[in-house]
């Protein structure tokens, strides 16, 4: 007597749910740290932002202190440093430029990483240093208007 056994090459229903489940499992544990270096990748977007407009403010600055600026570019009271970020990115007259080129300190504003937008906080020389409202009268530094907190655990605004 003989018995005929079907073998198929293909896989159980058990045999699935239980390969789904481990997938699963695995995947849930990974996404902790997908979440955590997707944000360590937009906190070092938004150093390199951050230094990117400084750099610009105090090269402005430099040129303004070295005379280097045309005197209808700066505006009264702003202690040498630009009257906004727009001024950065348009540029300033050269003293003593025939030619009529413009100096430009940076190509475009910087995207903040966490808010999405070009929006960014400013702080005036005028202004106190742990100021959350610009005082207009000239940009001395730039922060995020993030209230989150980073993974080391201060505050992106405080950076």
């Amino acid at each position: 007597m003989k018995i005929f056994r079907n073998t198929s090459g293909g896989f159980t229903f058990v045999e699935l749910v239980v390969a789904t489940a481990v997938m699963l499992i695995l995947a849930s544990a990974a996404m902790p740290l997908v979440r955590v270096s997707m944000k360590r990748q937009k906190e070092a977007e938004l150093r390199y932002a951050l230094r990117q407009m400084r750099e610009a403010i105090d090269q402005f600055k430099d040129w303004a202190d070295s005379q280097l600026i045309a005197a209808a570019d700066l505006s009264f009271g702003s202690e040498g440093y630009p009257s906004s970020l727009d001024q950065l990115v348009e540029g300033v007259s050269i003293v003593n430029d025939v030619t009529g080129r413009k100096k430009k300190f940076l190509r475009r504003i910087p995207v903040d990483p966490m808010t999405g937008s070009t929006d960014w906080g400013l702080r005036s020389y005028q202004d106190p240093p742990d100021a959350k409202v610009w005082g207009g009268q000239s940009v001395y530094d730039v922060f995020t208007k993030a209230e989150a907190k980073a993974l080391n655990g201060t505050r992106y605004r405080d950076w």
